[in-house]
């Protein structure tokens, strides 16, 4: 393992004023998406829409740090023959990849997860790493209920990440370590605070039984938020704080940066809470974003499936990319929401 390689790729990820692009939708995730803006979910179009992602100067070159990839994406090429891994990289971004294998029900927890693909890793991520990955995702979730989460689910789905985290870094590859507590359910932000705290200090816990390198990992952890259906949503100002607070208690500072996770919020809703927290000022990390349909849902509208709405689609990306970027840097404002895309 070369720690310093490591550490050197984890602090560009998260370089301030950039944030990583989550693009490593499944091929049943991606067809959602499409379903809404009534595009067919063909492998072309697929590749045609992520395509025009990369090819997105203004946002690519300025904003975003690192693109997290599907198996199919890394492997394809764009219309002109060009590697998309190729074009993200002539972006000055970084190439990563997702290597979990989804979550499953875990037995004798109802209601529960775990996710899988620990088999067979290695093999995988030294194949990634030849295809141009430097850095890898796996994604842990954990729901809140009346009864849950339970120990079980929590240490199993911690103990997979530590694992996972310890073969990528055997790989020379950076893991992302995503344990996301779903905001899905009634919960108040106590409850969401409660349980995220119990989630990240078992994962630090098990990161440090499987000899992880703090290092040489990016942490893409939920915010402290009530979930959907809570009858009191918390302000942003309070969500900001509660989400430092927790993160102070839980993440050693040997970890160079944590890029949330937008779980749901609507674009604005996690540019803004992102904001909030770095605007607070006297962190042990860096923070930025990791956004998979908070910076794509606006290109994805502005394309429609259409060669002829690129332009507007890379102009909307563009856009949200610059919002987030701002906000990685505290220096977000309302108003800047109301310039054309």
């Amino acid at each position: 393992m070369n720690g310093a390689e490591l550490n050197r790729i984890a602090t560009a990820m998260v370089a301030r004023g950039k944030g990583i692009l989550a693009a490593d939708e499944s091929t049943g995730t991606i067809k959602k998406r499409f379903d809404a803006i009534g595009v067919a979910n063909t492998e072309d179009n697929r590749r045609d829409y992520r395509e025009l992602l990369f090819r997105s100067e203004a946002a690519m070159h300025q904003y975003i740090s690192g693109v997290i990839l599907y198996d199919e994406t890394i492997r394809q090429k764009a219309k002109d023959g060009t590697r998309l891994v190729e074009l993200i990289e002539r972006a000055g971004s970084i190439p990563g990849i997702k290597v979990d294998a989804g979550a499953k029900p875990l037995a004798h927890c109802p209601g529960e997860t775990v996710t899988e693909g620990l088999d067979g890793l290695g093999l995988r991520l030294s194949d990634y790493r030849k295809l141009g990955a430097r850095f890898a995702k796996w994604r842990a979730v954990i729901d809140i209920a009346a009864a849950i989460p339970s120990y079980t689910a929590v240490s199993a789905n911690a103990h997979a990440l530590a694992r996972y985290a310890a073969l990528c870094q055997e790989h020379d590859i950076v893991p992302i370590v995503e344990p996301e507590v779903l905001m899905d359910g009634d919960h108040d932000i106590e409850r969401c605070a409660e349980v995220t705290e119990f989630v990240l200090k078992e994962t630090f816990q098990q990161l440090y039984h499987q000899r992880v390198s703090l290092e040489g990992m990016v942490l893409k952890p939920n915010m402290v938020i009530a979930g959907k259906k809570s009858p009191r949503q918390a302000g942003t100002q309070e969500v900001a704080e509660r989400t430092i607070a927790v993160l102070r208690r839980c993440v050693p500072a040997a970890v160079p940066g944590i890029a949330f996770l937008s779980g749901g919020q609507t674009d604005e809703q996690a540019t803004a809470h992102l904001n909030a927290m770095v605007a607070g000022g006297n962190l042990p990390w860096s923070l930025t974003f990791s956004y998979g349909r908070a910076l794509q849902a606006a290109p994805q509208k502005a394309w429609s499936g259409k060669a002829e709405n690129t332009a507007a689609a890379q102009a909307a990306f563009a856009h949200r990319a610059r919002m987030n970027a701002l906000a990685s840097k505290g220096a977000w404002k309302p108003e800047l929401e109301k310039e054309a895309a």
